[in-house]
């Protein structure tokens, strides 16, 4: 799957990106809980995509690395599009 073929609520199979960038984490708390999230940037060859990462995933990612999300969500927020692991999928360091 490449960044070119993502649309807003579909399923990531898997996408392989390099990180431009990654923005500092934030804490949140909700009725569910609380923790720590942050945005990064990243593309293939296709295109450029916003990736949203939670928790203990903020501390894997560096910019200029090369990742692999397997089973994860494309959404839109905002009106742009953000790829993640959501609840089931997998983030990894290549």
């Amino acid at each position: 799957m490449k960044v070119s073929d993502l649309k807003p609520n579909m399923p990531v199979d898997v996408l392989v990106l390099d990180v431009l960038s990654v923005s500092e984490p934030r804490e949140f708390s909700t009725f569910k809980g609380a923790g720590r999230v942050c945005n990064a940037e990243a593309k293939d060859e296709t295109g450029k995509v916003k990736m949203t990462l939670w928790n203990e995933q903020i501390e894997q990612i560096a910019e200029g690395q090369k990742i692999k999300i397997e089973n994860g969500w494309a959404t839109e927020y905002k009106g742009t599009l953000q790829v993640g692991t959501g609840k089931k999928g997998t983030l990894t360091i290549m």
